[in-house]
C-alpha cells in the first residue's frame, strides 16, 4: 500500500518533459528586427499583429519557421542535404523549444499550365487509381489517365549478358499515358498572329518588323535576317518565294557570319517563341507584355476540348462519368458522387479520396474544380488549398505557421477559418498566425504586437499578452482594434454607366448590370460568387487600369526604385549634372562594382553546408565602383540616394539643386499609398505582402485611364492603414476617376457610394447579382449575407 501511495505522490509532480512549454527567442535581428526576445506558449494559438512592415513575417517565417526547417534538414545525411535547399541560419542568438514547423504562406502556387488544384493536392492521383481499377473499358494503369504522361512506344535491340556470353535480343517498351497529343496536356493551343510581327508590304531594309526593340541597326535581330543570305532584304515580304517564306518563318538554327561575327540564324516563329513566349508574362516590361498579348492568342484545344486528356482516357467511365467529367465538377458535387460509389475492393481509396474532397468543402473551397489551373488561384485560395493536406493529419505537437489566412475571405467565411485554426490547436499543436483582421485576433490565446512603426521605425515588441490586454495597451493595433467605419451620410452621384450585358464568364449567369462611373463602386460577395469573373472577365481590359493580386516578380537586385521606374530620372539627373553617361549610375550596368557584379554581397557556396553571404569588401556593400561614387547630386552620391527613405527622397528631389520633377511625382505616389518608410534600394524580396500590393498600386496610378479596378487593396493592410487607403480612393474619385473595388473588408463597403453584391453562394450557387444600391440600403434590407455582416459591423 505504501509503495502505491509513493507512486501516486510521484505522479502528482510535473514531469521534466512537461517543462518545455515555451518557444524562446532571444536576440532576433533578421531584416528590421531590433534584437528582440520573446517567449511564445506552445500548444496555443498566438497571433502576431502590427502595421505592415513592422517585422511580423521576419520573426515568424524568417526566424522561427526558417530555423526549424534548417535544423530538420541537418538531421538528414550529407548526401541527401546535397539535393536540398540550404537556408542560412537566421540572425538570432538563441532559439529554444522549437518543434517541427509547417509553413502555410500566401505564395502563389506554381503557374505551370499542367499544375491544377487536383495535382497540387493529390486528389488527381487518387482519382487516376480509382479509374484504373473501376473504369470501363479498362485502358491501362493510372498513368493512362494522367495528362502529364505521354504515351510512348519504342522497339530496339538490347544486349543481355549471361555468364561469359552476350546475346542481342529484340525488346519493346510501351507506356500508356493520358496526355492529349495536340496540346501536350495544357488544355489550350497557342497561335501567333503574323500581322503583329511584320508589315508584309515592306522589305526588311524598309523596316518591315513591328516587334518591340527590333530596330534596323540591331545586328542581332534585323541585321541577322537582312544579311543571313537566306532572304532578299530588299524584297517586300509578301513577294517571298515559298522557300524564302519557309526559311523566314521556320528556318532551322544555322551558323552564319554577319559583319564578321558568327551568329545563329533561325526562323522568326521559333525566335519569337524563345525570346518572348518562354518568359513569364508578368515579369515583362509593360510594352513587351502588351505586344505578346496582341501577337499571341490562346484557344481551347479542339482535340481534347480543354480537358488535357487523350480520347482513350475520356472514353473510360464509372457510372457514365469519365475522369475528365469528374475533374470538371465542383468539388462538393464530386464529393457526393464519390460518396455514392460502393465498391469494397477499393474501399480504403474511396475513404481517403472522400476525406480530401470533404476537406475542400469544410475549408470553404467546395466551389472549385480539380481541373482549375493552380496559377489562377488567389493568394487566399492557394493558402487554403495548402491547408487541405494538414487538416486530416495525425501529427501532433507541430508548429503551424499561417500568413493572413483570412485573405480573400468574406466575413461569413472567417468564422469557418477560425474553427479550423482552433481545431489544429486543440489537437496539441502550436499555431502561429500573422494577421490584421480583428475577427481572427479575437480568438487568440496570446498576442504579440510588433512596431511601433514600419521599416526602421518597427522591429520591436510593443505588447505581449491577451486580446483584452492589447485592447487596453495603447499600441497602434490596440487603439484601432475596435475601429468601425460608419456609413456615409451622402453618396456621390454617378456621371454615367459602364454597361455589361449577358456576362457568362466562369459561373456568371448571363449577368446584365450597369456599373456607375465617377463614383466608388465596391463589388462584394462570398469567395467564389463571381466577383472577379464580373470585374476582370467582363470589363474590356483596354478600358481600365487594373491592379490585381498577381505577385510582383523580381530578384534580389530589384527594388522600389527599379520597379517603379524611379531610377531612370534619378540616373539621368546624376548624368546631366556630372556630364557622364546614365549607365554609370546603374548597379546592373556599367557602374557595377566588378568584384560583386553590383550585388553588394559575395556568395560563397559550401556544397552541403549553407551558403555564406558577406558584404563585398571593395564596394562595402554599396554595389557601385568607387569612381562612380565620386559623382554627386545635391551633395549625395548614388548609393546614399538609394539608402534614403521615400519620405526623405521626396523632400530631396522636391527642390534645390537635386530638384527632379519626374522623380518627385513617383515618390509622391509612393508616399500616398503609405510607403514613405521604405528605402529606395531595399530588395523586393524583403518586402511584405501588403507592401508589394501597395507598391504595385503606386506604379499603376501613373497609367492613363478613367477607370481603376482594384482587387482587394486591403490585402496585408493594418487596421490603421485602412483609413489612409480610403482617403486615397476618395482622392482618385474626386480627381475624376471611376474606381471599382473588389473587396471583403467592411470598412471599404461602408465607405462606398454604390455596392454590387453577388451570390447568393459560391460556384454554381452564385453568379447572380443579389443586390445593387447604396451601403445604407444594403444595411437596411439585410437581404444578403453581406448585408447582415455589414449591418453588424456598423452597429445598426
Amino acid at each position: 500500500m505504501s509503495k502505491a501511495q509513493r507512486t501516486d505522490a510521484q505522479s502528482l509532480e510535473p514531469h521534466v518533459a512537461d517543462s518545455h512549454g515555451l518557444i524562446r527567442v532571444h536576440g532576433a535581428r533578421e531584416n528590421n528586427l531590433k534584437d528582440i526576445s520573446i517567449e511564445i506558449p506552445k500548444r496555443r494559438l498566438t497571433v502576431f499583429t502590427g502595421v505592415s512592415g513592422s517585422g511580423k513575417s521576419s520573426l515568424v517565417f524568417d526566424t522561427i519557421a526558417a530555423e526549424s526547417q534548417r535544423l530538420i534538414n541537418e538531421t538528414y545525411s550529407a548526401f541527401l542535404q546535397g539535393f536540398m535547399p540550404t537556408p542560412a541560419r537566421p540572425e538570432v542568438d538563441v532559439l529554444d523549444g522549437l518543434t517541427t514547423a509547417i509553413s502555410v504562406d500566401q505564395q502563389r502556387m506554381g503557374s505551370d499550365p499542367r499544375s491544377t488544384v487536383g495535382t497540387a493536392t493529390d486528389a488527381n492521383a487518387m482519382l487516376r487509381i480509382l479509374f484504373s481499377r473501376l473504369g470501363k473499358p479498362h485502358i491501362g494503369p493510372p498513368s493512362a489517365y494522367s495528362f502529364n504522361t505521354a504515351s510512348v512506344r519504342a522497339t530496339g535491340a538490347i544486349t543481355v549478358e549471361r555468364g561469359a556470353r552476350t546475346k542481342a535480343q529484340k525488346a519493346t517498351f510501351e507506356r500508356t499515358g493520358g496526355m492529349c497529343n495536340r496540346c501536350e496536356g495544357r488544355g489550350s493551343v497557342s497561335d501567333i498572329d503574323l500581322t503583329q510581327l511584320y508589315d508584309d508590304s515592306k522589305s526588311i531594309t524598309e523596316g518591315a518588323f513591328t516587334i518591340p526593340g527590333w530596330k534596323s541597326d540591331n545586328v542581332w535581330t534585323v541585321g541577322l535576317y537582312a544579311q543571313s543570305g537566306f532572304l532578299d532584304p530588299d524584297k517586300p515580304i509578301r513577294d517571298f518565294t515559298k522557300k524564302e517564306m519557309r526559311d523566314f518563318l521556320y528556318g532551322e538554327p544555322t551558323k552564319v557570319k554577319v559583319n564578321g561575327v558568327n551568329l545563329t540564324y533561325e526562323g522568326l516563329i521559333p525566335k519569337i517563341q524563345k525570346s518572348f513566349l518562354s518568359k513569364d508574362k508578368e515579369a515583362m516590361q509593360p510594352h513587351i507584355r502588351a505586344f505578346v498579348e496582341r501577337a499571341v492568342t490562346f484557344t481551347t484545344c479542339p482535340e481534347c476540348d480543354g480537358t488535357r486528356l487523350s480520347e482513350g482516357a475520356r472514353s473510360s467511365k464509372i457510372k457514365r462519368i469519365s475522369i475528365a467529367d469528374a475533374c470538371a465538377m465542383e468539388i462538393r458535387d464530386l464529393a457526393e458522387w464519390v460518396r455514392g460509389l460502393k465498391e469494397p475492393s477499393v474501399a480504403p481509396l474511396l475513404t481517403a479520396l472522400q476525406q480530401t474532397l470533404d476537406s475542400f468543402v469544410e475549408i470553404g473551397l467546395g466551389y472549385l474544380a480539380l481541373d482549375r489551373p493552380a496559377g489562377t488561384l488567389s493568394g487566399g485560395e492557394a493558402q487554403r488549398v495548402k491547408m487541405i493536406r494538414h487538416l486530416g493529419s495525425s501529427l501532433t505537437d507541430v508548429t503551424y505557421v499561417f500568413d493572413e489566412p483570412s485573405i480573400g475571405l468574406h466575413p461569413h467565411d472567417i468564422q469557418r477559418m477560425n474553427n479550423l485554426l482552433l481545431r489544429l490547436r486543440d489537437k496539441g499543436n502550436t499555431v502561429l498566425v500573422v494577421e490584421h483582421k480583428p475577427e481572427v485576433i479575437a480568438i487568440a490565446d496570446h498576442v504579440v504586437d510588433l512596431g511601433p512603426g514600419a521599416g526602421t521605425a518597427g522591429g520591436t515588441v510593443v505588447f505581449e499578452g491577451t486580446v483584452d490586454g492589447l485592447r487596453a495597451g495603447g499600441t497602434v493595433t490596440g487603439r484601432h482594434l475596435d475601429d468601425r467605419a460608419g456609413l456615409k451620410e451622402t453618396v456621390r452621384k454617378d456621371t454615367g454607366a459602364l454597361e455589361i450585358r449577358g456576362a457568362t464568364a466562369n459561373n456568371l449567369r448571363g449577368v446584365d448590370i450597369d456599373i456607375p462611373l465617377g463614383v466608388l463602386t465596391v463589388v462584394t460577395g462570398v469567395a467564389g460568387s463571381g466577383k472577379s469573373s464580373l470585374v476582370h472577365g467582363s470589363i474590356p481590359a483596354e478600358a481600365v487600369v487594373s491592379v490585381d493580386q498577381s505577385a510582383i516578380r523580381g530578384s534580389r537586385r530589384s527594388n522600389p526604385a527599379t520597379y517603379t521606374g524611379l531610377l531612370d530620372p534619378i540616373r539621368k539627373a546624376f548624368a546631366k549634372v556630372n556630364g557622364v553617361k546614365p549607365a554609370l549610375f546603374s548597379a546592373n550596368s556599367e557602374g557595377a562594382c566588378p568584384t560583386c557584379n553590383g550585388a553588394g554581397v559575395i556568395y560563397t557556396d559550401l556544397a552541403i553546408m549553407q551558403s555564406v553571404a558577406t558584404a563585398c569588401e571593395d564596394c562595402e556593400g554599396k554595389r557601385f565602383q568607387p569612381s562612380v561614387l565620386e559623382y554627386h547630386l545635391g551633395g549625395r552620391d548614388i548609393s546614399e540616394v538609394l539608402e534614403m527613405s521615400v519620405t526623405e527622397a521626396e523632400e530631396f528631389f522636391g527642390g534645390g539643386e537635386a530638384a527632379t520633377p519626374a522623380a518627385h511625382r513617383i515618390l509622391h505616389r509612393l508616399a500616398d499609398v503609405g510607403l514613405g518608410y521604405l528605402t529606395l534600394g531595399q530588395p523586393l524580396t524583403t518586402l511584405s505582402g501588403g507592401e508589394r500590393q501597395r507598391l504595385k498600386l503606386a506604379t499603376r496610378m501613373a497609367e492613363k485611364g478613367g477607370i481603376y479596378v482594384l482587387d482587394e487593396p486591403t490585402t496585408g493592410l493594418h487596421l490603421a492603414d485602412v483609413e489612409q487607403l480610403l482617403g486615397l480612393l476618395d482622392r482618385l474619385v474626386d480627381s475624376g476617376k471611376s474606381v471599382i473595388v473588389v473587396e471583403h473588408h467592411q470598412a471599404v463597403m461602408a465607405h462606398a457610394d454604390w455596392i454590387i453584391d453577388l451570390g447568393p453562394g459560391a460556384g454554381h450557387d452564385g453568379g447572380k447579382v443579389v443586390f445593387e444600391g447604396t451601403p445604407a440600403d444594403l444595411v437596411a434590407a439585410r437581404s444578403t449575407l453581406t448585408g447582415e455582416h455589414l449591418a453588424a459591423y456598423v452597429g445598426t
